[in-house]
């Protein structure tokens, strides 16, 4: 397995990670592996959910096709 080194945290961070870790009942590195894990690496029905999730966020109630077909029109009338 690698090996991960974080340099530089604040006093701030390190206290916030260590509460966090004694509120799960894990050691402050248990912590940092569960974070990363939760943060980068996702399942497929949890990607499948995020994307329903966006597309659902980006829905239109434009019908597209209206205005696709109405800059036709105009374009063979010229």
């Amino acid at each position: 397995m690698a090996q991960l080194t974080v340099r530089k945290l604040s006093e701030e961070v390190v206290s916030a990670l260590k509460r966090r870790a004694a509120a799960n009942g894990r050691s402050a590195e248990a912590e940092h592996r569960a974070i990363l894990r939760e943060t980068l690496v996702r399942t497929e029905e949890e990607f499948a959910a995020r994307a329903a999730a966006l597309r659902r966020r980006l829905r239109s109630s434009v019908d597209s096709s209206v205005s696709i077909r109405a800059d036709r029109d105009r374009e063979s009338m010229a």
